[in-house]
């Protein structure tokens, strides 16, 4: 597995991370305990490194899930979780206060097994906290070892440049795929200037992009994709032709329409590790294998060029007015 570094930081990761939510929440049940670890050592066993978390995944037991798989291998692995929500429940609302930082990080260290934090993001930007107030309160838990390094998620540009003045933030999580460029108006220009890392998730288009959803899919029950927009029947059939797009590019490379997504967003620049998730051992092979997938200028360009007239918000409004703050 290949290796890329965080930004202007120390912190160095598989080129390709695993974005553990659909684990425990999300797409549907919540996976068998030992299918999850099972597939979580399998991913270590590939090559992978970096593990994204958060309490509110489960809530609290995908941690849960992490530490009991990465007992007796913490110095094998990069370990990202979050804090920001209140009693780590999103239906509930945003609480970054210094007291629940502080609280979110010891309760996390307990579930995960470990005695620090390597990336510790705030979930979602709070606007009755200021970001400052934020930041000192991790670069405390910095100095007392706790944590490693910070990061935010779905931050709007000034935020983040507010946060980094304070303590240096090494990554930026946000959503990022073919069929989502929006951060590379303003958000993807002021990493690079500042020196951050970004970490996409959803980079496969939450399924959408690996070819297998169409306008006939019907989602579980309990599957958070039911109130999405961008994944009403009617906006499935008319983005199909992203998908058509990927398609072509990957019959022509012996790959598949996700590895060929996964390769786009790669190129983009060597400091982006996107972290697709997954409850399947085919699938992790599929995007481990991606890494070694060179795209050409040709191809890289004829995919960013492309007009895709996309259809659906990606979030409902409730949603969405946690972005981007």
């Amino acid at each position: 597995m290949k290796k890329r570094t965080l930004g202007n930081t120390s912190l160095e990761v598989s080129a390709l991370g695993l974005g553990c939510m659909g684990l425990s929440f999300g797409y549907g049940p919540e996976t068998e305990k030992t299918e999850a670890i099972h597939l979580l050592r399998a991913a270590l066993d590939t090559g992978i490194t970096f593990f994204d978390s958060a309490e509110a995944y489960g809530p609290f037991t995908n941690e849960e899930l992490l530490g009991e798989a990465f007992a007796g291998k913490r110095d094998q692995v990069v370990i990202a979780t979050k804090f920001g929500f209140k009693d780590a429940l999103p239906a509930l609302g945003l609480d970054s206060r210094p007291e629940n930082i502080r609280k979110v990080a010891e309760a996390s260290l307990k579930r995960l097994k470990t005695d620090y934090i390597d990336l510790f993001y705030q979930h979602r930007v709070d606007p009755n906290v200021p970001i400052e107030e934020v930041a000192g309160t991790v670069q405390e838990l910095i100095k007392e070892g706790k944590v490693k390094h910070w990061g935010l998620s779905e931050a709007g540009a000034q935020t983040i440049r507010r946060a980094h003045a304070v303590q240096p933030v090494a990554a930026l999580q946000s959503e990022y795929s073919i069929w989502w460029r929006e951060p590379e108006q303003e958000i993807l220009p002021t990493l690079l200037e500042l020196g951050i890392g970004f970490v996409p998730f959803s980079p496969l288009g939450k399924g959408f992009l690996t070819g297998t959803i169409n306008a006939d899919t019907k989602f579980g029950e309990k599957d958070f994709r039911n109130i999405v927009p961008r994944f009403s029947e009617e906006n499935r059939k008319a983005n199909q032709s992203v998908v058509d797009l990927v398609q072509d590019i990957a019959t022509k490379k012996g790959a598949t329409p996700a590895q060929v997504a996964l390769a786009w967003i790669l190129a983009q620049h060597e400091w982006i590790v996107p972290i697709p998730g997954t409850t399947k051992l085919h699938r992790l092979k599929e995007n481990v294998d991606a890494v070694e997938i060179v795209l050409s200028k040709e191809e890289v360009e004829s995919i960013s060029q492309a007009d895709l007239q996309i259809q659906g918000d990606r979030y409902t409004p409730q949603m969405q007015a946690y972005v981007n703050r």
